[in-house]
């Protein structure tokens, strides 16, 4: 049985570089790039405000839908960042959406 997808290519206009980190350290001690792409993407901006004992601070956020598994090599997206829209942001979160049969249907990438 073939599975609808959820974030149709077609949606996916905004132009972004992925890169995603793994736990380890290279041989220089630097963070291990084990994804690195340009992409495109269903792109939707958010934010939010936090507020400290000091002051107000606005937290731009946003998150990024791809069509499938962007990286099938990496199992969990947790670390990096993307270049969207001449800015970059961090990873905050990442999450490869499953259908009933295994495969990836799409996948997520929350960002700060």
């Amino acid at each position: 049985m073939s599975w609808p997808a959820l974030v149709p290519p077609a949606l996916c206009t905004t132009p972004i570089r992925l890169t995603v980190l793994g736990e380890g350290l290279t041989e220089d001690g630097a963070p291990e790039t084990l994804f690195q792409g340009d992409l495109f993407c269903l792109w939707q901006d958010g934010g939010r405000v936090m507020t400290t004992d000091r002051e107000r601070l606005v937290v731009l956020a946003g998150r990024a839908w791809f069509p499938g598994d962007v990286c099938p090599e990496v199992p969990v997206i947790s670390a990096g960042w993307g270049e969207i829209r001449g800015q970059r942001r961090r990873i905050l979160s990442g999450r490869k959406a499953r259908d009933p049969d295994g495969n990836v249907n799409y996948t997520e990438v929350r960002f700060v």
